[in-house]
């Protein structure tokens, strides 16, 4: 599947605010723990509990978030397909941060090791 433009400015104007709560419920409901999903957020990015509060309470957008973040130096390893698209193969440097963190979510959610999603290189 292709990421348009369309698609791009769509996922550079959503709010992590907007987002965070379906990334929280989704983790719950497999038995996972706000702490884990913080865990990989800032595994990702380098924001804290505390930071992700302010972002949230900001209502910052996801193109904010990751000029804010510093992305893992190992995010390259994030690979496969998440909501349809090939992650290796999206070519917008922002959308591409987006489905990283939608991976290490989605992993999270199937019950994937915290060892494991946190990738070390």
């Amino acid at each position: 599947m292709r990421v348009t433009p369309e698609h791009n400015k769509r996922m550079a104007n959503l709010t992590f605010a907007e987002v965070y709560p379906h990334y929280l419920t989704k983790v719950e409901k497999k038995s996972r723990t706000k702490d884990e999903l913080h865990a990989v957020i800032e595994w990702l990015t380098g924001f804290d509990a505390k930071i992700i509060q302010r972002l949230t309470e900001e209502q910052v957008t996801f193109e904010t978030f990751f000029k804010q973040a510093e992305l893992n130096p190992h995010a390259d390893l994030i690979k496969g397909v998440i909501c349809g698209y090939r992650i290796e193969e999206i070519d917008n440097p922002l959308t591409k941060q987006i489905r990283f963190l939608d991976k290490l979510v989605d992993e999270l959610a199937k019950g994937k090791p915290l060892e494991k999603i946190l990738r070390k290189g």
